[in-house]
């Protein structure tokens, strides 16, 4: 059996990563190894196992290319609308609010969120199968 245990991403400036993701999402450090050519730093939500690596290259002085193959990562909240005008309020990137329904079903109520380096963030209201 297995189960995932983080998602990685490389950023350009850890302190600017680290703080958005401490200010959107309320993670926290979890672990941070450095090494001669890049630094691993590891952030989670106290409540949840699963961490979020990202990779600092040294020397790097360029955004990444991000390209057409990343997807997002998402984040499951109890109220997707409070959180969007949070987000607003601190001045953090996003979409608007969007439904996503099937027929005359709602499957899912969310907005998605950009963070420094351009990543995409799925912010979903909690329930049905985000429950």
């Amino acid at each position: 059996m297995s189960k995932p245990v983080h998602a990685m991403i490389r950023v350009l400036d850890e302190q600017r990563a680290r703080d958005y993701y401490a200010r959107a999402f309320g993670l926290e450090l979890s672990d941070r190894y450095d090494f001669p050519d890049f630094t691993l730093i590891y952030l989670r939500d106290p409540a949840s196992p699963f961490e979020l690596e990202l990779t600092v290259n040294k020397g790097r002085d360029t955004p990444y290319d991000l390209g057409d193959g990343y997807g997002h990562i998402a984040f499951v909240v109890d109220d997707v609308e409070a959180e969007h005008a949070r987000h607003r309020r601190e001045g953090l990137t996003v979409t608007d609010l969007k439904a996503l329904t099937h027929g005359e079903d709602v499957l899912a109520r969310f907005f998605f969120a950009t963070d420094p380096d351009g990543y995409k963030i799925e912010v979903i209201q909690r329930g049905g199968r985000f429950a």
